[in-house]
């Protein structure tokens, strides 16, 4: 197997999300033996937790600020608008992203049981 970040540390941060705990994705992947071997950490978040799930604090932005209860006409032009908000996120609209997506999070130690 190629691997292309050899001796880099990968954490992979899964949502606990049903599909990528399910039974077919284990038997395709192998998840845990694979990982493991290669030097990727597993780290599922908390179920029910979204606001952890910086891909989900992205989706509010783009739904929050892009469609805005418009109708658009064609579907393209709905398409067009989505894609121009999320690329207007690597330039004039980068403070709303850098304020959203930031490893700024409170860590509870975990409660001895």
């Amino acid at each position: 197997i190629d691997f292309a970040y050899p001796g880099e540390e990968i954490t992979l941060v899964m949502d606990n999300a049903r599909s990528q705990r399910n039974r077919k994705v284990a038997e395709i992947a192998e998840v845990a033996e694979i990982a493991e071997s290669v030097g990727i950490e597993l780290l599922y978040l908390p179920t029910y937790s979204p606001n952890l799930n910086l891909i989900e604090r992205v989706g509010r932005l783009v739904k929050g600020k892009c469609p805005g209860n418009r109708y658009h006409q064609p579907f393209t032009l709905f398409v067009g608008a989505i894609d121009g908000f999320v690329d207007s996120l690597n330039g004039k609209n980068r403070h709303l992203l850098k304020s959203l997506v930031t490893e700024n999070f409170q860590v509870f130690e975990i409660p001895k049981t």
